[in-house]
């Protein structure tokens, strides 16, 4: 059955690639992001622009959004600076929190009172935010960033439980994008079919889930 999805971050890499699967599955994609997506927009996507660092911007998505009309929100907007102990570099490490962190807060916070029971929020973490998985250390600013929105995720699904809301968190993989540099083992469009399988298996109202795009838990 068609749906509707909401997605941040939409104009480029596996948020992108999601939305174009997503459209030619038949469902309806409202994409908010700082850069219109022309390619999305040409083939009937609702463009929203929206910096998920800027409460203006998202108050403006949560307004332009019908009760009951999003089924499955994916907050994907992220950012990606590499440092080690050696290089920190803390205004990078505040603008990740910002984007990777408190963005997806805002975004869940802004538009909670307009999604209903069986909805469901997905939130594009990375397994680097896993503090059982860090086996290498390094990338301070992106690893706690993730860390702190994994922390988010758990808060979200107990607090949105009671409505009926389901809290997902997905890691990727790692992915062939702009963000990486190229670097990676999948690209985009095979990444977004995995995570997009996981949000069709759905997630029920409670504890969140961390899972990988190819399926398999992951530990926090």
């Amino acid at each position: 059955m068609p749906q509707t999805y909401l997605i941040t971050g939409a104009n480029r890499g596996i948020g992108q690639a999601m939305a174009h699967q997503l459209l030619d599955a038949g469902h309806t994609v409202i994409a908010a992001c700082r850069r219109e997506p022309s390619d999305l927009i040409a083939r009937g996507a609702t463009f929203v622009p929206c910096d998920v660092t800027k409460q203006q911007d998202v108050d403006a998505l949560a307004d332009a959004l019908q009760p009951g009309e999003v089924d499955v929100a994916i907050l994907n907007a992220g950012i990606l600076r590499a440092d080690s102990l050696q290089s920190l570099d803390f205004d990078a490490m505040r603008e990740q929190f910002e984007v990777n962190a408190l963005g997806p807060l805002r975004v869940a916070a802004a538009i909670a009172p307009k999604l209903e029971e069986g909805a469901l929020i997905a939130l594009t973490s990375s397994r680097m935010g896993s503090i059982e998985d860090n086996t290498s250390g390094g990338y301070y600013g992106y690893r706690t960033s993730k860390t702190a929105l994994n922390s988010i995720a758990m808060s979200l699904s107990r607090d949105l439980a009671e409505d009926g809301i389901g809290v997902l968190v997905l890691h990727p993989g790692f992915v062939q994008t702009d963000m990486t540099g190229g670097r990676g083992e999948v690209d985009a469009t095979t990444s977004a079919r995995g995570m997009l399988a996981r949000i069709e298996e759905g997630q029920r109202p409670g504890p969140a889930r961390f899972r990988h795009a190819n399926g398999r838990e992951l530990p926090w």
